[in-house]
């Protein structure tokens, strides 16, 4: 009996809408970051290493000299390298990827705001009777119970 209301309530959880629009939001933000990572990488990129003398970006690095301590007789060692290139790519990909999503959420709001039509004013209350008025219903009622 536990187990079904253990289910029970995951089922009620997994679809509540908050969850399966979080889920959607995350799927598509996958695919858009391929996409702002196509972009970049195959249409922005290209021409900035044009501009600074042909160079790929993800080809940046600086190789370390080799640590004598780790030679092996009969392997060739493998230098170690700091890939700061990548880093650069990776950096351009999060700024242009921050940019498209902050220029999306405003245009949302934009919309969002527009939709929204003002409420219309909650009618003020009645205002309170007179003094003459009090006295002309007390006279009323009297009347109307003889």
């Amino acid at each position: 009996m536990a187990k079904s209301t253990f289910f029970q309530d995951f089922k009620a959880f997994a679809m509540k809408g908050n969850v399966v629009d979080m889920a959607v939001g995350v799927i598509i933000g996958g695919a858009f970051g391929k996409i702002v990572s196509s972009i970049v990488n195959d249409i922005i990129m290209p021409p900035i290493g044009w501009l600074i003398g042909g160079v790929d970006f993800k080809e940046l690095k600086y190789e370390m000299p080799v640590n004598p301590l780790s030679v092996q007789e009969g392997v060739d060692p493998v230098p170690v390298t700091i890939n700061y290139g990548n880093f650069l790519q990776t950096t351009f990909d999060f700024l242009i990827i921050a940019f498209c999503i902050f220029i999306l959420i405003k245009l949302i709001t934009k919309f969002t705001k527009k939709k929204e039509e003002p409420q219309p004013a909650a009618p003020a209350p009645a205002p309170e009777p007179s003094a003459e008025e009090k006295l002309l219903t007390e006279i009323r009622d009297l009347l109307k119970n003889k």
